[in-house]
């Protein structure tokens, strides 16, 4: 199918001249709407550039071609905005959201999250999508007038659903939340903006949320291979992948496989957003959206998988999950970086005079629970290199992490 180099602004698409505005009033800019500016306070925060030396599934020292959470993230943007303008969307808004939507994440990537989960299990544990909140609404301390970035609230919105609503219509919990109820910080958040726990994100969220499955998908193939966790006549087996295998083949008999490699990669990533693209304009239209209202109160999201590429991006996973995710290196990395984690919240919990000035401000009548989440603020904002760097200053023995 052709896709639509840029269809004109859909009435179901956010747009920042109707935006609900932001929790402090700021003067308009003359030269950018509120969505860009959006965009542009996120890049320029210490937050987005820190995430270049963030775990996605390498540790960042391991080679210079795997991927970290600040290139993860300039994918999902580069996929957001292409769906975005597929469909009619604000890329802005789209954009925006992809910007933001690792911000949250601590060092070592998942097993760092897992530590920090552990470590604040009786205050409310860790979900680096809420502290992605956190962090554009009181860590970032650069403007005069407010903490945070005070960015709108369509982005806010669709921060908090970036894994879609949080429970069904009638206030059940869905499955992912069932074992440990809501966040309470996220919860918080919804109320404070008058966001419903049971509605959609926006179509401009949603389509950063399924940018961020398809890089995921991509990337993590690539990088698989790079490591040679699995090789390409493992892949021959996996649905669609092996049909785009044979597709590339056939056209290019005599490829070497770096190419074929990329050659895969691209189409894979065509292949899906042509998939969502065809599946939003047929929900869409089922659904007769005529506002982004009526987006958010869809049953269904509608910016998403076919039933049939959802098999297809299942089957990669359960590929992948094996194979990347539980490869005995990754996972020996893993068990080694959440116990620096481990170790730097019970330093820290203990000596919290050895944290900077500034995140030691008004710790002394603060209770606990408040202290506890004050450390795991600091250790949740380092870097993979820092956090090993300060391990090694309390600790005899920091592992290499390799």
């Amino acid at each position: 199918m052709a896709i639509d180099a840029g269809r004109e602004r859909a009435p179901y698409a956010s747009h920042p001249a109707k935006s609900r505005g932001r929790q402090f009033a700021e003067p308009a800019s003359p030269t950018r709407n509120a969505f860009r500016r959006d965009c542009d306070r996120i890049i320029h925060s210490t937050a987005f550039r820190r995430l270049k030396h963030k775990t996605q599934v390498f540790v960042v020292h391991e080679g210079d071609h795997y991927r970290t959470r600040l290139t993860h993230t300039l994918e999902v943007t580069q996929i957001a905005r292409s769906l975005a303008r597929a469909l009619g969307l604000d890329e802005d808004l789209a954009e925006a959201l992809a910007l933001a939507h690792d911000l949250g994440h601590p060092p070592f990537g998942h097993a760092g999250e897992q530590a920090l989960d552990q470590c604040l299990a009786a205050c409310g544990g860790f979900d680096h999508n809420v502290q992605t909140l956190r962090v554009v609404t009181r860590l970032e301390r650069r403007y005069a007038e407010f903490d945070g970035l005070n960015l709108t609230w369509e982005t806010l919105e669709g921060l908090i659903k970036h894994n879609g609503p949080l429970t069904a219509r009638d206030g059940t919990l869905l499955p992912r939340y069932a074992a440990r109820g809501l966040p309470a910080a996220a919860v918080g958040y919804l109320h404070a903006l008058g966001v419903p726990t049971w509605t959609q994100g926006s179509a401009e969220a949603q389509a950063a949320a399924i940018a961020d499955d398809i890089a995921y998908d991509a990337h993590d193939i690539d990088d698989g291979l790079r490591a040679e966790f699995f090789t390409v006549d493992d892949l021959a087996q996996v649905p669609l992948i092996g049909d785009l295998l044979a597709e590339v083949r056939r056209a290019y008999p005599r490829i070497e496989p770096a190419r074929l490699v990329h050659e895969l990669i691209r189409r894979l990533i065509t292949r899906m957003i042509e998939d969502v693209v065809a599946t939003a304009d047929r929900r869409l239209a089922e659904l007769a959206a005529s506002s982004p209202e009526d987006v958010r109160n869809a049953p269904e999201p509608v910016v998403a998988f076919s039933p049939a590429m959802a098999a297809a991006d299942r089957a990669i996973k359960d590929f992948l999950y094996p194979r990347m995710y539980r490869h005995p290196r990754i996972e020996r990395v893993t068990a080694e970086a959440k116990q620096v984690v481990r170790d730097l919240f019970a330093h820290y919990s203990a000596c919290p005079e050895s944290m900077p000035p500034d995140w030691r401000e008004g710790l002394a009548g603060a209770d606990k629970a408040a202290r506890a989440r004050r450390v795991g603020d600091f250790i949740a904002g380092m870097t993979d290199n820092f956090a090993l760097a300060e391990h090694a200053r309390y600790f005899d023995l920091t592992p290499e992490l390799r």
